[in-house]
């Protein structure tokens, strides 16, 4: 069964030029040119992957990113932007998108990132999960989510992605580029800030005290260790 893709872009020789090599590459496409035209199609319809602009008009694709996954749509997201800026690539993770490329770009490297987040989504969607648990943490992959004391806790993608990595190397330092090369699938050369956001976001949500975190460890010059918190 062909992938079902979502294209959001205010430039319609952009939508024309990723549709026409999406469809040679043997997926569907659907296509939106507002941000509020995005959202409505993305909770209507079921999509496998969503290519979003970041500068679109009425809603802007970082408006769009944080609506989905606060709504709850978990669908992939490749966020395309002009700009090339630190900030925005970080933000617009934070946010929730899955993978970040920026303009001008060859239809041959949008198709691959796009195949790239497709394997990891397929991956993950068959991976036989069971529940991890490190101290009072539970976490379960399947529903992208993880309890303590009784409360759930929730995770954009990313942050998810990055925990559960983390949980199945518990007592493991992993560096920061092992992490971005495992957790987002390439390399951001010289964007490793993006790990430590993200790091820091996880420690808000699953720590008693982030800033005296016990679950997720900073091994300084080295990276980063999951631990069974001390009693």
């Amino acid at each position: 069964m062909s992938k079902r893709i979502l294209i959001v872009d205010d430039e319609k020789s952009i939508v024309t030029l990723l549709k026409y090599n999406m469809e040679n590459s043997g997926f569907e496409t659907d296509v939106a040119y507002n941000g509020q035209e995005a959202i409505n199609k993305a909770e209507a319809s079921m999509y496998d992957l969503i290519v979003l602009d970041l500068m679109l008009p009425e809603v802007d694709g970082m408006e769009v990113c944080r609506t989905l996954r606060m709504n709850q749509v978990n669908t992939p997201i490749l966020m395309l932007t002009a700009k090339d800026e630190e900030f925005d690539k970080v933000l617009g993770l934070e946010m929730g998108a899955d993978d970040y490329l920026t303009k001008p770009f060859s239809p041959k490297e949008v198709i691959a990132r796009v195949k790239a987040i497709l394997r990891r989504s397929q991956l993950s969607n068959n991976h036989g999960f069971h529940v991890l648990k490190i101290g009072e943490l539970s976490i379960y992959p399947e529903r992208y989510e993880a309890e303590m004391s009784n409360n759930i806790i929730t995770f954009t993608r990313k942050e998810f992605e990055l925990l559960y990595h983390l949980a199945k190397h518990k007592g493991k330092v992993i560096s920061r580029d092992q992490l971005l090369s495992s957790v987002w699938d390439y390399d951001f050369i010289g964007d490793t800030r993006i790990v430590d956001v993200h790091i820091s976001h996880l420690r808000d949500k699953i720590e008693p005290n982030s800033k005296k975190p016990v679950y997720i460890k900073t091994v300084r010059g080295l990276g980063y260790k999951m631990e069974e918190p001390v009693s």
